[in-house]
């Protein structure tokens, strides 16, 4: 529908408004055209514990109990 608007020449601000979508989504559509959004697999973050690991797992084995 964005894209239908575009071409029939309605501004990106008058898209927002019949859409009531924001004016950079809109935008966003347009420059992207009918391809799919592109969502690849995140990338980890390192954990809070990952500078103890080694200390913990030392303790771990010293007391298993």
């Amino acid at each position: 529908m964005i894209l239908d608007l575009h071409r029939q020449g309605l501004s990106v601000s008058a898209i927002a408004r019949q859409c009531d979508l924001d004016r950079k989504t809109v935008r966003r559509y347009i420059e992207r055209g009918l391809e799919p959004p592109a969502y690849g697999p995140r990338q980890s973050r390192p954990m809070l514990l990952d500078p103890f690991s080694g200390y913990l797992r030392e303790r771990v084995t010293a007391y298993p109990g």
